[in-house]
């Protein structure tokens, strides 16, 4: 008796022999599962498990073809087809759309995480493979912004790139100086993040340049990809542009009076990725509920506004492994956009000792800490707890900033402690090194502080905040205990599943690698649920991936190696 034998589906067909007879060895069967370019067939071979064949001819229950059909009886042997599915590569992933407007060959992006972690390295990979990469502007000067912008521009041309414009309500002058700098070095791309209402720099830059064509199509040259975790603010990014903002910018002659009304037919964004549980911003939302969420709003969102294209949603947070990446497509993510896996990424421009913290991070190892952007907003970030007492300390400073209403009041024991653990002198000094801080940077800021003690404690807070995560960037050794390390739970999900491969090892982790194999194996287990959606068993193991090397990736996909 054949205990491994299952109970077949019914006959869907038949397959007539080639010249290879097929094989229900496990790894035939998986070795087709991989041929992610050819064809699946699998079919009954008397033997109770399915067999994988290649070559021959494949009839369906609905063929008419008696020419076929005859050649059944031309001494080939014919056996019963048990499952079918088609090829599917990695390019076939993700929506065509998305992938035309983008000038893109694969529905994969890397977000931009702040301080240029996401770096024109970064960027450069990504785009020469195909996919594309968002440079983190977020937490930078504009000098060096405007540097990024330089080396990527000229590295890559007219290849795919794009920039980040982050939310600023505590420095809105430094949002609008960053959009500005973007316009004037015709920077046409830009993913806006952690936005909770849209602003006039925002505005400005979607729409500077719109025009119509003699037949009619309006078009917008500056193209924003927002990323979004609530339903209300998706809603701003599918509606047009406020009228509000859309007067101003006519006031102020930034637009023209025909510009504004070609733009109240268009919606602010031309993508938008619904943020689930990802490092930094976020608001923890499950990716399952998300973003079949956002895809039915914006669905009533085109229907309102009457766009003559759909908007397509991508999805972020939580994309660590093939797994989730099939999941994401599964669900109709037009794109796919990681983030924390990267951080830990040969190419991310943070320290290597961030990097090996995070190579050891399980998914539990991950909490929220104050933002230090909208620190008095209470907006939180999730970053990684493991090996750092950031988030504690982060925290702390929030606690004291709610319970007291300026510095001195604060008890003495907890000053000490602030200071000798936090600021690492006398908290004097923290807002005198502050005060030289926002001096050069953005001097209303003193302003607002010398008038309100309040503000003042905030300002000296934010500042341990922000240097925080230059510390980690840089890899600042007195300051180890104090990183933080935006990071979502997909890291620990990513170091699971890498674990005694190749890719354990940090140095290891390239971008484009991690990316292909994360597209490669959706493309293998997707086609796996289809053979069993078709009521088919595959042997044990026969759909496990694990991860691959680059070269043998592009080796079975038929590809040309990189240069």
């Amino acid at each position: 008796m054949n205990l491994s034998a299952q109970k077949l589906p019914p006959c869907r067909g038949y397959w007539i022999e080639g010249d290879t007879p097929p094989s229900g060895d496990i790894k035939t069967v998986q070795s087709a599962l991989y041929a992610v370019t050819r064809p699946l067939v699998l079919v009954d071979k008397g033997e109770g498990s399915p067999a994988a064949v290649s070559g021959g001819c494949l009839v369906s229950e609905f063929s008419t073809d008696a020419g076929i059909l005859k050649s059944a009886g031309s001494g080939k042997k014919s056996y019963p087809l048990l499952a079918f599915a088609p090829a599917l590569r990695p390019e076939d992933m993700g929506d065509a759309d998305f992938k035309n407007r983008h000038h893109l060959r694969y529905a994969c992006i890397t977000g931009a995480m702040a301080n240029g972690i996401t770096s024109a390295a970064m960027v450069e990979a990504m785009a020469r493979s195909g996919m594309m990469g968002v440079f983190g502007a977020a937490g930078l000067t504009l000098p060096e912004v405007e540097k990024a912008i330089f080396d990527v521009q000229n590295k890559l041309g007219d290849l795919p790139y794009g920039f980040n414009l982050i939310h600023s309500p505590g420095d809105p002058e430094l949002e609008a100086a960053v959009a500005d700098l973007y316009l004037r070095r015709n920077v046409y791309r830009i993913c806006a993040s952690a936005y909770l209402n849209l602003t006039l720099p925002l505005v400005r830059y979607r729409v500077s340049g719109i025009h119509q064509t003699p037949q009619g199509d309006i078009v917008c040259p500056h193209q924003i990809i927002a990323k979004v975790s609530r339903e209300e603010v998706a809603r701003k990014f599918f509606s047009p542009p406020p009228d509000k903002f859309l007067a101003q910018l006519v006031e102020n002659r930034q637009i023209s009076p025909q510009q504004a009304e070609l733009a109240r037919h268009i919606p602010m964004a031309d993508s938008l990725t619904a943020e689930a549980d990802s490092g930094g911003h976020t608001d923890n939302r499950p990716a399952i509920s998300l973003l079949p969420t956002i895809m039915a709003l914006r669905d009533d969102m085109v229907r309102i506004c009457g766009y003559p294209h759909t908007i397509p949603v991508g999805l972020g947070g939580g994309i660590g492994t093939p797994h989730a990446t099939a999941a994401a497509f599964a669900m109709g993510a037009a794109y796919v956009l990681t983030g924390s896996v990267n951080q830990a990424c040969v190419e991310a421009g943070t320290s290597d000792t961030v990097k090996r913290l995070l190579a050891e991070t399980a998914q539990a190892d991950v909490t929220m800490a104050p933002a230090a952007d909208m620190f008095e907003m209470g907006v939180r970030v999730q970053v990684l707890k493991r090996g750092t007492m950031f988030a504690q300390r982060a925290t702390k400073l929030y606690e004291l900033y709610s319970a007291y209403d300026c510095l001195e009041k604060v008890p003495g024991n907890i000053q000490a402690l602030l200071e000798r653990d936090y600021f690492k002198c006398s908290l004097n000094e923290a807002w005198e090194n502050t005060r030289a801080f926002f001096r050069q940077r953005d001097p209303h800021q003193l302003t607002r502080a010398e008038q309100d003690p309040h503000y003042k404690m905030a300002l000296v807070f934010r500042s341990y905040l922000g240097q925080s995560s230059r510390w980690a960037t840089t890899g600042n050794p007195d300051r180890r205990m104090d990183y933080q390390i935006w990071c979502g739970p997909a890291m620990g999900a990513f170091n699971a599943w890498v674990r005694g491969s190749f890719l354990e090892a940090p140095e290891q982790r390239n971008t484009v690698t991690i990316a292909m194999n994360f597209l490669f194996g959706a493309c293998i287990l997707t086609r796996a649920h289809w053979i069993r959606s078709q009521g088919v068993i595959l042997p044990f193991n026969a759909a496990a991936y694990a991860p691959m090397p680059f070269d043998r990736i592009i080796e079975r996909l038929h590809l040309p190696k990189r240069p």
